[in-house]
């Protein structure tokens, strides 16, 4: 007799593993208007050059940059022998396999990664990890950059340009003035102490569930390209005591006050810490008395050849990340950092008391920058119901 018990099925679990693994880690990229236009009207009698233009976008987005780098390592590593440098210094090339490609995913710079390991892990002093993190930045981070650009991936533009215009004149600042004020210790520590911070925030306002996120700032006017200002000169001091954080500022104002996605303030930080590092890595060369540190140098020719592969990788792989997988990578970076920190350096008394202020006052900082956020996307969303018909 035939048994009317229907037999066991898997099918439903692994529908809901598809589903997860879809929703947060292959949502689609956020294009502009223009490209998601061009995908959508591509017409099937297109020449080969076109269909790759518009279809093949991503691969040729990482070709080009990195073709442009190689070749000219490579010249100049067979021409000068840079291959010596390997033996006493490929830690921090294996380093930067992971560093470049969680700088290409997340808001924190290659910066972010290299300074708290060169300083934490290494020994190496803040000024020599400052100075390779400018440097980096400004190949990997360009390269990372120029994908974002090529694949035409939405950006924030009003924080690109009114927060470089701040970064320059902090960059200026923190190199010349505020770097010598403070000791070694206090770098570190500050860094991980404020960033941690603003994960902290972040991670409170995520909490909310189905928030409401825009594409770009809403009613953009004078205090808003102010304050956009403002936390880019901020950024620009943090950015040449440690080599990061102008991306991180613009990313925190963009995520709590404006409400902006953080599919969006990703790309954004990214394009922007590859600008400012760029101008710090020129001020700190030409225009300082010293120059850049000789041992940044040679850690700079030991990881521009991975550097330049997988900070593109990273933003093309998280392009296509929920704006929560973005965010939780944020968490986990600012975590580890502070942990390491805490670990490695002896703690006195003024060290202990500085750190607890930063963390306090930081998470302050952001905690007010959330409700400030709130309350303005409660005001967005009551202009546009009155203003509707």
């Amino acid at each position: 007799m035939a048994s009317n018990v229907p037999a066991p099925t898997t099918s439903k679990p692994r529908a809901g593993a598809r589903q997860f693994l879809k929703k947060y880690f292959w949502e689609g990229q956020k294009l502009g208007d223009k490209q998601q236009e061009a995908l959508k009207t591509l017409p099937e009698d297109a020449s080969v050059w076109t269909k790759i233009l518009v279809k093949h976008r991503l691969l040729v987005g990482i070709l080009i940059p990195l073709l442009f780098f190689e070749i000219l390592w490579w010249l100049l590593a067979i021409r000068h022998n840079y291959f010596e440098y390997f033996p006493s210094r490929y830690l921090l090339t294996i380093t930067m396999i992971f560093g470049s490609t969680i700088a290409g995913m997340t808001s924190e710079g290659g910066g972010a990664v290299a300074f708290p390991v060169m300083t934490l892990a290494l020994n190496i002093t803040p000024h020599v990890a400052r100075d390779f993190s400018l440097m980096i930045q400004s190949c990997g981070m360009a390269a990372a950059s120029f994908t974002i650009l090529w694949m035409k991936i939405k950006l924030e533009k009003h924080s690109l340009l009114f927060c470089s215009m701040g970064a320059v004149g902090g960059m200026v600042l923190g190199l010349e003035v505020v770097d010598s004020l403070l000791s070694s210790h206090e770098k570190k520590l500050g860094f991980v102490c404020i960033w941690f911070s603003f994960a902290f925030a972040l991670f409170l306002l995520n909490r909310e569930h189905k928030r409401k996120t825009f594409d770009e700032i809403q009613n953009f006017g004078v205090w808003q390209a102010g304050l956009l200002v403002m936390m880019g000169f901020l950024g620009g001091i943090f950015s040449a005591v440690a080599g990061s954080g102008v991306d991180i500022c613009s990313f925190s104002l963009l995520t709590l006050l404006f409400r902006v996605s953080e599919k969006v303030a990703t790309p954004t930080s990214i394009v922007l810490m590859a600008i400012n590092a760029t101008f710090g890595f020129y001020w700190r060369q030409m225009m300082t008395d010293n120059g850049v540190e000789m041992d940044a140098w040679g850690y700079l020719i030991v990881c521009v050849p991975v550097v330049v592969v997988f900070a593109p990788m990273g933003s093309l792989v998280a392009s296509h990340f929920h704006r929560q997988v973005l965010a939780a990578m944020v968490y986990i970076l600012d975590a580890l950092a502070l942990i390491t920190a805490f670990i490695v350096i002896p703690l006195d008394l003024h060290l202990g008391i500085m750190s607890g202020s930063f963390l306090l006052g930081g998470f302050v900082l952001f905690f007010l920058m959330s409700k400030a956020g709130q309350w303005l996307a409660t005001s967005y969303e009551k202009r546009s119901a009155i203003s509707q018909p």
